[in-house]
């Protein structure tokens, strides 16, 4: 990589930091990170993007973008040195220690989670329990083998403690699965599966304590080798049961039935016929503020194309005229980038039971940057829609690269051309990551790469800024142990000094920028009479 540098001079267009004021604010932190150049490397410029809303069920869909996605380089220092981290330190999770504790005290292991929530994302316990979902896996099972196995279960705790009064694990007690064995493959025509699992999703809660999970009901088909007999089918689904807690703990009831919500349809959003390996999971349901009474889902998916023939366009690249450092459309195409088409979708529902659900357009596209849009998200604030996504550094396109961990978009509505955040890049939280360093696999890290590259995933943004996420594997080739269970709840301050497309790291939060480990607190509660507060 080439070490020298370019001063940047551009203005603010449509909405886009100056190059210069970028470095300024991406370039601070602490010693935890390893220092950054001062200016941004060679490299083209971000994509226009207006933030002007749309109407939620209108035909545009915004552009996550090559020359975007390629800031992400420009932000890397490519004189870092072998193990130390590239990337600004307001955009990197401080460095999570190997001796971590384990929430479920050796039980399962743990690792995508989310909270109890309401129609705007606020985080509720119920008569004073706070209580999660979580992807867990039986400890017998290699931490690499757990995904078609995965199950969803829950987790509880006293709600109101501050987080250095709890043990130190979190204080979480494993509550069990969700579901009895054998729920939710019912509604699969084809029983043949060879493994039948459940994968993420978002969990509601309303009068009562009833509480509607929405989750990604999943079979495979497989041979004794492994492969594929026919493609693996992956629905969105709902079930509905009840929460009943004290100060004893917690225990829920229902969860016998599973209603069949959403299937890729193959124009939108890609099925298994177009792709045996295309991704369609992760719903997370929540109320527009600009159509009050109107409940909408966001959900992973991948353009919907056949995975041999798909093709990017020029808006799929998104570079100015006249950029030099442009690619063609000939490239992309012909360098596998093609393979690489994830989107992030849109449904919305029929009914007021959340039973019934229709297909809109999706509201951003990936297509010739990343495979993977994992775990979307919205949290509003200022005005302003923040659409938040996962992706590992693994499924960048090829000429592409970037940390694991959290990317956002900033618009004026649910359906907007959003403006990925921080100078176009998108990065909103990385792992401690070496861009001049290849990364290994959390099996088997590069020598050369930062102990934190595979630290945490699946980052989940809370309110106020808190963000949660689950260790996948600490440390260098040579000495790495792997997680498990939930990481320290970390802060990301959204708008720093009033610029909406900014985010960075509150490195005065907990200690030295890392909180209480496997905090998710709640900020409202659920009272005795079953109200919502």
């Amino acid at each position: 990589m080439s070490t020298t540098t370019r001063r940047t001079n551009c203005p603010i267009i449509g909405g886009i930091v100056t190059a210069g004021a970028v470095v300024a604010t991406l370039f601070t932190g602490t010693a935890a990170a390893q220092a950054a150049p001062d200016e941004l490397q060679p490299g083209p410029e971000p994509t226009v993007h207006t933030q002007e809303a749309y109407a939620p069920d209108a035909d545009f869909t915004a552009k996550w973008t090559r020359a975007d996605a390629r800031q992400l380089q420009r932000l890397s220092d490519p004189d870092a040195p072998s193990r130390e981290n590239s990337m600004p330190a307001a955009l990197t999770m401080p460095e999570v220690p190997q001796d971590f504790p384990d929430m479920s005290n050796g039980q399962v292991w743990v690792w995508d989670t989310w909270p109890l929530t309401d129609e705007d994302g606020n985080q509720y316990s119920v008569n004073g329990q706070e209580i999660i979902f979580s992807l867990v896996a039986d400890r017998s099972l290699g931490f690499d083998d757990r995904h078609v196995f995965a199950k969803i279960g829950y987790f509880f705790r006293p709600a109101g403690i501050p987080a250095d009064e709890r043990p130190e694990n979190g204080g979480w007690t494993y509550g069990g699965l969700v579901f009895k064995e054998g729920v939710t493959g019912k509604i699969f025509d084809d029983q043949s599966y060879s493994h039948q699992t459940q994968w993420s999703g978002s969990a509601r809660i309303f009068k009562g304590g009833e509480i509607k999970l929405f989750f990604t009901d999943v079979a495979f088909y497989r041979d004794a080798a492994g492969n594929n007999i026919k493609p693996y089918d992956p629905r969105i689904a709902l079930s509905v049961g009840k929460v009943h807690a004290n100060k004893q703990g917690v225990k829920l009831t229902g969860f016998d039935t599973v209603t069949d919500l959403l299937q890729a349809d193959g124009t939108y959003y890609q099925n298994g016929e177009q792709n045996e390996f295309f991704n369609f999971r992760d719903p997370f349901t929540f109320e527009d503020p600009a159509h009050p009474g109107e409940t909408y889902m966001v959900f992973e998916g991948n353009s919907g194309m056949p995975r041999e023939s798909a093709q990017c366009t020029a808006d799929d690249l998104g570079y100015r005229e006249g950029d030099p450092h442009a690619e063609t459309v000939e490239q992309v195409n012909a360098s596998g980038a093609t393979y690489q088409i994830g989107n992030i979708g849109l449904a919305k529902a029929k009914n007021d039971e959340l039973t019934e659900w229709e297909f809109l357009p999706p509201i951003l596209s990936a297509n010739c940057v990343t495979d993977q849009t994992e775990r979307p998200q919205f949290i509003f604030k200022d005005g302003k829609s923040y659409l938040f996504t996962i992706s590992h550094r693994g499924t960048f396109a090829n000429g592409l690269d970037g940390p694991e961990g959290v990317y956002g978009f900033v618009g004026d509505g649910i359906r907007s051309d959003f403006q990925p955040l921080n100078g176009g890049s998108g990065l909103a939280l990385g792992n401690p990551t070496n861009l001049n360093f290849l990364g290994g696999q959390p099996f088997a890290p590069d020598y050369n790469q930062h102990p934190g590259h595979f630290q945490a995933y699946s980052h989940y943004v809370m309110p106020g800024g808190l963000v949660q996420s689950f260790i996948d594997t600490i440390g260098t080739h040579d000495d790495f142990v792997r997680g498990g269970t939930l990481a320290p709840t970390v802060k990301m301050d959204i708008g720093v000094g009033g610029d909406p497309t900014s985010t960075a790291v509150d490195y005065s939060y907990g200690n030295g920028g890392l909180g209480g480990w496997a905090d998710i607190p709640a900020n409202l509660n659920v009272n005795n009479g079953g109200k919502l507060k």
